[in-house]
């Protein structure tokens, strides 16, 4: 999977919105200006961070080497996942989906109606 193709999967989410930051030098993916995904390099390869429950991300990081924690963000709850190693595509939208939904479940109600939830 490509950056672009990951980028228009997370852009197509209800109230996603696309934001760069330079410091990380990734494009930020957000909902009700909360981030559910930042896409970038990590190591000179193609990565997302994502956000997971803490349980979850400590059993991808067991199960799979493409899955570690994320360097910039908190660590027990932000994975980073190489979008050019051995997780399948469809692992990688599920995560995408699962990430986004955990965001969107955080936000106050008027925002969640907003988004069609």
């Amino acid at each position: 999977m490509t950056h672009s193709e990951l980028l228009d999967y997370c852009m197509k989410k209800p109230g996603a919105e696309q934001s760069e930051h330079r410091d990380w030098q990734a494009a930020q993916i957000k909902v009700g200006d909360v981030m559910f995904a930042m896409v970038h390099d990590a190591d000179q390869r193609p990565a997302v961070s994502l956000k997971t429950s803490p349980e979850l991300a400590e059993l991808l990081r067991q199960e799979h080497k493409d899955v570690f924690p994320s360097a910039q963000l908190n660590k027990a709850h932000w994975s980073t996942v190489y979008l050019d190693g051995k997780l399948p595509d469809s692992q990688l939208y599920y995560l995408v989906d699962a990430s986004y939904q955990q965001v969107v479940g955080q936000l106050p109600e008027q925002i969640r109606q907003q988004l069609a939830f």
